[in-house]
């Protein structure tokens, strides 16, 4: 029997995480998990360290490192904890790991997905943020490096498993592609009277009708922002210019994307909304492993539909339309703005409409550069969640939370 192959998964902890390891545990000849991260969430990785035994295991929190290292000590000390984030590079390039999944929400993933590029892994991306703020520096490392970058959100995924056989991201647009749709649930907010949408809670937001996710992500999904940030990484992962990317509401969920040949084909992929489905595929590909998923049943589904999206009820797909035309550095100053939009209407300091006002502010207010040095996107970055901060936190925040 060959040696199980060594997986890393950064942000062990979050929704991807825990379906991520669920597969892992559902193929135990196949797969060990040898690093296991997490930022400050202490009892869930001391829970799946007593139940994976990683090798390593790491909190980006250095106080929270020290606090899990205090309760494995006698319960599992045979897993090294280490905490900061040079640790988090040091799990991502492992020389016993082969895949690394790189789910940890947000800008704070970008430094250790790229590390697990610079050495070579196959990247199982489902931080969209890696190619949002540095596509083009990202597709470099992954080049160079020899890597395998395999997409994990179901939609790039979906796009993925459409494409001819032997496709790989990161290797041009496969010839007689003439189009890709990628499709949006509409989040929990596709029919609310546009009125009431300034009254929305973090609580509303966050349930989400069909998948089950972190918070953060969830109040992406209702304000399609998520979508937005795929749009723009689906134009790297798959080498298409943008108005060859469709965004089409599709509220059942069931098929993740579709795309559309030169010969008038459309191929989709059709599944039961479970993230365990993608995690699996990617995985094992080019193979099929078993993911726990329950079998699709299209007479119980019965109808699927279709819509365009409405601009006025998503504001935040137009303005990461309008990024990704800007280029540079804009995509960087979009997501940190969003990111800390999004953080201030869960802590209940902005309206959910202030959002995108915030995120649009900071974008005209900002100078966008080229995004040609890591440098130069990590300072437009920082400027940009700065000036978001002021903008939550002043008088101008009262003014778009009205």
């Amino acid at each position: 029997m060959s040696t199980p192959i060594g997986v890393t998964v950064l942000g062990a902890t979050g929704s991807i995480g825990l379906s991520t390891l669920d597969v892992i545990a559902r193929n135990p000849d196949r797969y060990r998990a040898v690093a296991l991260t997490a930022n400050r969430d202490v009892d869930g990785l001391l829970q799946q360290c007593l139940a994976h035994r990683p090798r390593y295991a790491v909190m980006a929190d250095s106080d929270a490192a020290e606090q899990l290292h205090r309760r494995l000590h006698d319960q599992a000390p045979d897993v090294q904890v280490l905490g900061g984030d040079a640790a988090l590079l040091q799990v991502a390039g492992l020389a016993n790991v082969e895949i690394v999944m790189a789910a940890i929400v947000g800008a704070a993933g970008l430094l250790p997905t790229l590390e697990a590029a610079r050495c070579g892994k196959r990247v199982l991306l489902a931080n969209k943020e890696a190619l949002v703020m540095s596509g083009a520096l990202f597709m470099q490392e992954v080049h160079d490096g020899g890597a395998v970058l395999l997409p994990v959100d179901s939609e790039h995924n979906a796009i993925f498993q459409c494409m001819p056989a032997g496709f790989v991201p990161g290797h041009g647009t496969p010839d007689g592609v003439e189009s890709v749709m990628l499709t949006a649930s509409g989040g929990p907010f596709r029919t609310t009277p546009l009125a009431a949408l300034a009254d929305i809670t973090p609580e509303q937001a966050c349930a989400h009708p069909n998948w089950s996710m972190g918070r953060k992500i969830s109040v992406d999904s209702a304000t399609m922002m998520n979508k937005g940030l795929e749009l723009i990484e689906a134009c790297w992962l798959f080498a298409l210019p943008p108005e060859l990317i469709q965004v089409v509401i599709h509220p059942q969920s069931v098929i993740h994307s579709m795309v559309q040949f030169r010969d008038g084909s459309v191929l989709a992929q059709l599944g039961n909304p479970d993230m365990r489905t993608p995690i699996a595929h990617a995985l094992a590909w080019p193979q099929r492993i078993a993911a726990g998923v329950e079998p699709l049943n299209m007479l119980k589904i019965a109808r699927l539909d279709f819509e365009a999206p409405d601009v006025q009820r998503f504001p935040c797909l137009q303005l990461a339309q309008q990024a990704l035309q800007q280029g540079g550095t804009a995509a960087a100053v979009l997501n940190a703005a969003n990111e800390v939009a999004v953080q201030a209407f869960l802590d209940g300091r902005l309206a959910y409409t202030g959002i995108p006002h915030v995120i649009e502010a900071t974008l005209s207010r900002l100078d966008v550069h080229a995004a040609d040095s890591l440098a130069v996107i990590l300072e437009d970055d920082a400027a940009a969640r700065s000036y978001a901060q002021e903008l939550v936190g002043g008088t101008a925040h009262r003014r778009m939370s009205s």
